[in-house]
């Protein structure tokens, strides 16, 4: 196994995920393959392209922009993702389409219009598809931002898992972006994260609680989660190609082959600027809660996987005005005092501990806090009950917003 390179903090991996769709329709067009092969060899599944790479992902429609390796920093990041979208979009122009951000198409039919990736080494996209059936919303029809975070050795792991069990639940209050499916009102505001829960249900250790056990070494994760993966899924992959470090499908995953662990709960947003900011944020609040200037690490783990849970699906499904009235859970972010409140309002009061008044990224945080998660915006958008041409309408200006790195504004 490879030593980790990086400590706490020190570098950032960042992903991506956009649909690429018709021009003027806006139906799912299976052509990333084409994209990442114009730029590179037809035997590769990712090319370097300017700062970032591009890669594929499990289905046809979708395409990943990634950074180069790990970065030193998040700033410049908005910028160099937003430069990579426009050339992307300008490359998708030969074909009549074009990106469109959001965390679920408002209308895709998995079971009829699911593409997996056809080259190079698929073994693993087979086996999947073969377990469970990448035909659904859980698999085919999600995109995410990602944020991959380092840390060398046990002490540091321990530390920075128990921070991310603690911000997860409140992930959907600040980037839900997924209120429809199949042509109608989902029940989620992050519907992407719902169906995310339910894509390995066949084998239900792989994605545990979604909010992880708290689990202070790599030898007890080893025993806890990744022994268990292994146990469970040998019965349907006797020759092992699922490793349980990539199968396992908690909310945030580690990734001890290369120190790191992944969150994996964020819906993605409208523009790059959007979802850089909402990492800044949360990077902000992790760092409080590592240091323990926030709380002391007894309460942070102190924590039942049961109630973060509880946190976590309540959030999912009524993003920012979900109500948080666990005193434990907030004495744990540092507020103590306060006995119940809205997401909204502990997320005001997390970014006033942890964001100096002139952060460059904080605007956009005060945009999504003032005005709403995409989520809520795209409803107002296009109503309750929405026709396809309503829908056709918000989805499109959500792509230009994409194309100009700009906030979304309901109309």
């Amino acid at each position: 196994m490879t030593k980790p390179a990086y400590g706490l903090f020190e570098r950032f991996g960042v992903e991506l995920e956009y649909m690429i769709v018709d021009t003027d329709t806006l139906e799912v067009r299976p052509i990333a393959d084409r994209l990442i092969h114009a730029v590179g060899s037809a035997r590769k599944n990712e090319v370097r392209h300017g700062a970032v790479r591009w890669s594929n992902e499990l289905v046809l429609h979708v395409i990943e922009m990634k950074t180069d390796g790990p970065a030193p920093s998040l700033d410049g990041l908005a910028e160099d993702f937003q430069s990579e979208v426009r050339a992307l979009n300008n490359r998708l122009r030969d074909h009549e389409a074009r990106l469109l951000p959001g965390a679920m198409h408002p209308w895709m039919n998995p079971h009829r219009e699911t593409r997996l990736w056809p080259h190079g080494d698929k073994t693993i996209y087979e086996t999947f598809d073969r377990i469970f059936d990448c035909r659904g919303h859980g698999w085919s029809n999600l995109q995410s931002t990602h944020l991959n975070l380092p840390f060398r050795g046990d002490a540091e792991f321990n530390r920075l898992h128990t921070a991310i069990r603690l911000v997860l639940p409140l992930l959907p209050a600040l980037a839900a972006s997924s209120p429809f499916i199949e042509g109608r009102r989902a029940p989620f505001l992050d519907m992407r994260l719902e169906a995310y829960r339910h894509n390995c249900d066949r084998i239900p250790s792989l994605t545990g609680h979604t909010v992880p056990e708290w689990i202070p070494s790599e030898k007890r994760y080893q025993a806890r989660i990744f022994d268990r993966i292994v146990r469970d899924l040998a019965p349907l992959d006797p020759n092992g190609i699922l490793e349980p470090e990539w199968t396992n499908a908690r909310g945030a995953i580690a990734r001890f082959s290369r120190g790191t662990i992944e969150i994996r709960l964020l819906d993605i947003q409208e523009c790059p600027a959007a979802d850089l900011a909402i990492l800044r944020f949360i990077v902000e609040i992790l760092k409080r809660l590592v240091d323990e200037s926030l709380a002391p690490r007894a309460l942070q783990k102190n924590q039942r996987v049961a109630d973060l849970e509880a946190l976590l699906l309540d959030s999912a499904k009524q993003a920012e005005m979900s109500v948080i009235a666990d005193r434990r859970y907030l004495a744990a972010l540092g507020l103590g005092k306060v006995r119940a409140a809205s997401a909204r309002d502990v997320l005001h009061a997390l970014l006033d501990h942890v964001a100096p008044p002139n952060a460059p990224w904080r605007a956009d945080i005060d945009f999504i806090l003032r005005h709403g998660t995409l989520a809520r915006r795209l409803l107002k958008s296009a109503g309750r009950r929405p026709s396809r041409g309503k829908l056709l309408d918000t989805y499109s200006r959500l792509a230009d917003a994409l194309h100009r790195g700009e906030m979304f504004s309901p109309r």
